[in-house]
């Protein structure tokens, strides 16, 4: 199922590639191993295989679109005003409120973000929860897609800058970098091997990393891309 193909051929790729991911993220996904091939070491402070009580729940859009003749997903990068990961590169998403859906929740947070329609999205699945440390917060990312490139109205305070990026070029094994960052936990000083995705000036890592990673895991298995 190749990423990039023909005008003429994108409702039909669209239709193909909905069945397919809605099929893969039914069945056992790749879980923690694959996100951890995107996280920081040594992971001072973190037991990604304990979730703590007491975390808040909180849900995050991974949107596929058609652009160009190729698949994309949006990132934001954070307004310098939020609480949390300013300045950062993520997925469009926060905090659940009450009697919300995970599902629900990912796409009232795109609509407020960057402007995407929830009814012109198509829900596929969730992806493996992740629990960050810096925010508190248990994130329930969820797949979707939508046949067309939506009309982004990023919002104002909370997204500094809205990046549109070819699934093909995250699974460029060269989009992949490292480096050395000295990371703070409990008024201690690590220093810390940093993974993240290289993408138009800006370095994804941390959370956001993860879960791309795991969704780039499930993709290989239904062959997306040539």
């Amino acid at each position: 199922m190749p990423l990039r193909r023909r005008a003429s051929d994108t409702l039909t790729d669209v239709v193909d590639i909905a069945r397919r991911l809605r099929r893969v993220l039914a069945e056992a996904l790749p879980g923690l191993d694959a996100q951890l091939r995107l996280a920081p070491e040594p992971r001072v402070g973190w037991d990604p295989h304990q979730v703590p009580e007491g975390w808040r729940d909180a849900a995050a859009l991974l949107l596929l679109y058609p652009h160009e003749g190729r698949l994309h997903v949006p990132l934001t990068v954070r307004g310098g005003g939020l609480r949390h990961h300013t300045s950062q590169v993520s997925l469009p998403g926060g905090a659940m409120e009450g009697g919300e859906s995970i599902e629900s929740a990912a796409l009232r947070e795109a609509a407020e973000e960057v402007g995407v329609d929830p009814v012109s999205v198509e829900m596929l699945g969730r992806l493996t929860p992740l629990h960050i440390p810096v925010s508190g917060f248990l994130l329930h990312p969820v797949v979707g897609l939508t046949p067309l490139r939506p009309a982004f109205q990023p919002h104002t305070r909370e997204v500094a800058r809205l990046l549109e990026v070819p699934v093909e070029r995250l699974r460029d094994p060269a989009t992949v970098r490292h480096e050395i960052r000295t990371l703070r936990r409990a008024g201690t000083a690590h220093d810390v091997n940093v993974p993240f995705f290289d993408v138009e000036g800006e370095k994804v890592w941390g959370a956001t990393a993860m879960v791309l990673a795991e969704f780039l895991a499930m993709v290989d298995t239904v062959a997306l891309g040539g």
